[in-house]
């Protein structure tokens, strides 16, 4: 059985029959874990090893998991500051801020495939215009140019601790001050504006080789009236021709209320596939799930199959006890946890 398009979430701390009867079905390819699923580093484990042998190939297992804010996983990993605090080393010194991207996108990645995680959705390339509250320290920087650096060292960080990396909101949700979890975020610039500045950390990611991109629930009202990860003008035309992103595009969750416009959930699935989507999400929302894995009829193409299978994460260590017996990971752990700036001096400390 091949993977399906559709990526879900599971109940609890270990799975019960009908997340296994959802995640038997051929339209499902992936999962997304939630703190709710998360007990200890040991029930993490047996987990994603429960969800990877339901079924061959094993289904990708995802998670939100950027530092800040957002990380999902506290107990037992290492706590990952928000993306913001290395937009502020990178103020004082880029190469500085460029080494400890790469040894936070390490410690990242490394830990979550210790536990049998595949990936993150991880990085924020949103320009933080200062607008949005739902971004706000989850972005890098003002600066285009920061956040393409940091960015890519961060993708490399991933690389070595065997995960790819998913650039998030494109074309960019920065500008827009509305949540897309709770409300339909409306862009009014023109995209000669949003080119100029918000494509430009998804241009350099994707000439960078980012293996994949998760498009925003918001609409750029001068360039279409849907969502972006709608819209086949952002998701095919601008992503895929313009920028030549050839790897895969992931939907935003369509359980959000920035997916709404598009319809009922399969027509929003629907509209996520034609726009150029390879896998949508349906977060929060079991009655939802079935009501899509009943009603969606569609047939996954071999280049989006090829596209997904590329997602899963490469072999890691079989426990935490191997990377801490590592000198080199247990120093950039040390940063990793420790970054933070204090009275403007680039320094450690306990934040």
């Amino acid at each position: 059985m091949s993977l399906g398009p559709i990526m879900l979430d599971v109940e609890g701390t270990e799975l019960n029959a009908d997340d296994i009867r959802r995640l038997q079905h051929p339209l499902v390819g992936g999962v997304i874990l939630f703190g709710r699923n998360y007990e200890s580093p040991s029930q993490l484990k047996e987990l994603t090893a429960a969800i990877h042998a339901v079924r061959q190939p094993p289904l990708l297992i995802a998670v939100d998991h950027e530092g800040g804010r957002v990380q999902r996983f506290r107990e037992g990993f290492t706590r990952i500051p928000a993306m913001r605090e290395l937009g502020k080393v990178w103020d004082k010194s880029r190469k500085r801020a460029k080494d400890m991207a790469e040894q936070v996108g390490w410690v990242l990645a490394a830990e979550l495939r210790a536990h049998g995680v595949d990936f993150s959705f991880t990085p924020v390339l949103d320009v933080d215009f200062g607008n949005s509250s739902v971004i706000g320290d989850r972005a890098f920087h003002r600066d285009t140019q920061a956040i393409s650096d940091i960015a890519h060292a961060l993708m490399i960080g991933l690389k070595r601790g065997g995960m790819a990396a998913v650039g998030k909101h494109f074309p960019g949700h920065g500008h827009v001050a509305a949540d897309s979890h709770t409300e339909i975020p409306i862009d009014d610039r023109s995209f000669s504006q949003i080119e100029q500045e918000d494509l430009e950390p998804f241009r350099r990611m994707a000439d960078f080789g980012m293996q994949a991109v998760m498009p925003a629930h918001v609409i750029y009202s001068k360039v279409d009236d849907k969502p972006a990860g709608f819209s086949k003008i952002w998701v095919y035309q601008v992503l895929r021709r313009h920028l030549g992103f050839n790897g895969v595009v992931f939907s935003d969750d369509l359980a959000m209320e920035g997916a709404v416009v598009a319809g009922d959930v399969t027509q929003r699935a629907i509209a996520a596939f034609e726009a150029g989507c390879d896998m949508v999400l349906i977060c929060n929302r079991p009655d939802l799930a079935d009501e899509l894995l009943y009603n969606l009829d569609i047939k996954v193409s071999a280049v989006a199959m090829s596209r997904l299978a590329r997602m899963h994460g490469r072999p890691h260590p079989a426990s935490m006890t191997e990377l801490h017996e590592d000198a080199e990971f247990v120093a950039a752990v040390k940063n990793a946890a420790t970054l933070g700036i204090i009275e403007g001096e680039l320094q450690l400390s306990d934040k």
